[in-house]
């Protein structure tokens, strides 16, 4: 499939997990294809074994119908191939692909990719209530959260509570069928969504009941797309 796009090198092409680290060690490639599923290592063991590099190569992941997988490589907005994938399906994969590496630092996608990791070896379930300030709160009840660099500001109706713990934290408590992440700095209750108000460059702003409006970034967009099941 990757006859058809010459601007690619393939490196090296690898059987098992302990071959596929010690490839990536020895080539520092940009991007790998890269089976959850292998002899030995398995795929998140070969990026486990890649934690030290400093910068990680783009990851593109391939699954059979796993789950608990995909709805964390769809919740972290990383890419992935379904098997059995069709061209098509490759070629829009590989062509976001080349898109980020373009456009996302390197210290941002190795903080996200990290995320990952750490949430499918630490799976956790989701939460329906949390403490906050001493005080037990829904999590239905919760509106937004915002980033306040390694705190964030949990907004419950018209009060604002300020938390010590990050939006990273958050993104793997909540139950990703109700919160989405919208920005870098930005997570919502998606039942508090009324409007939306498509902006330029693929960004756009969403008002909530309450009046409250919020933007989302254009990395973000596509999967508020999937969940309101309607395009922006």
């Amino acid at each position: 499939m990757l006859k058809d796009h010459p601007e690619i090198e393939v490196l090296e092409i690898c059987k098992n997990g302990d071959d596929a680290s010690n490839a990536i060690q020895r080539h520092l490639p940009d991007l790998i294809f890269l089976d959850v599923q292998m002899p030995g290592m398995d795929g998140f063991g070969v990026l486990e074994s890649l934690k030290e590099l400093q910068k990680f190569p783009h990851v593109i992941f391939i699954t059979a119908y796993d789950r608990y997988a995909v709805r964390a490589f769809e919740f972290h907005a990383f890419d992935y191939l379904l098997k059995p994938f069709d061209k098509k399906r490759f070629d829009d994969a590989l062509a976001r692909a080349k898109t980020e590496l373009l456009q996302k630092s390197s210290e941002s996608y190795n903080h996200d990719l990290l995320t990952l990791l750490n949430e499918m070896k630490n799976p956790v379930q989701s939460l329906d209530r949390m403490v906050i300030n001493n005080r037990v709160v829904k999590t239905d009840e919760i509106d937004w959260i915002e980033a306040q660099g390694k705190y964030s500001l949990i907004h419950e109706g018209p009060e604002a509570h300020l938390v010590r713990e990050g939006l990273t934290d958050f993104e793997a408590q909540l139950d990703s069928r109700k919160f989405l992440r919208i920005h870098k700095s930005t997570i919502v209750n998606v039942d508090r969504i009324e409007r939306l108000h498509p902006l330029f460059h693929g960004d756009c702003q969403i008002i909530l009941r309450d009046g409250t409006v919020l933007t989302v970034s254009r990395r973000y967009r596509a999967k508020l797309n999937e969940r309101l099941g309607k395009p922006l």
